[in-house]
């Protein structure tokens, strides 16, 4: 796994944790890591990364309708 160095500025008042997860999730949601590949950047459990999408504007259900159709046979 890369590490990446930010510097990020004092007035940004989030923590180290947000930051990962705002990445995590958006790489989740652009579908370029899986939901367990992003738990683990975030730090989390897979079940805990789900929970918390909903606070970072992503949803867990796909938009896509062969993703559905997939979900559904594997359900």
């Amino acid at each position: 796994m890369r590490t990446v160095e930010l510097h990020i500025p004092d007035e940004v008042d989030l923590k180290d944790s947000d930051f990962s997860m705002i990445v995590a999730s958006r790489l989740y949601e652009d579908g370029k890591l899986s939901s367990g590949q992003a738990a683990a950047m975030a730090g989390l459990s897979k079940r805990a990364f789900i929970e918390l999408l909903g606070r970072y504007g992503v949803s867990v259900f796909s938009t896509s309708l062969s993703d559905l159709d997939s979900d559904i046979a594997n359900a």
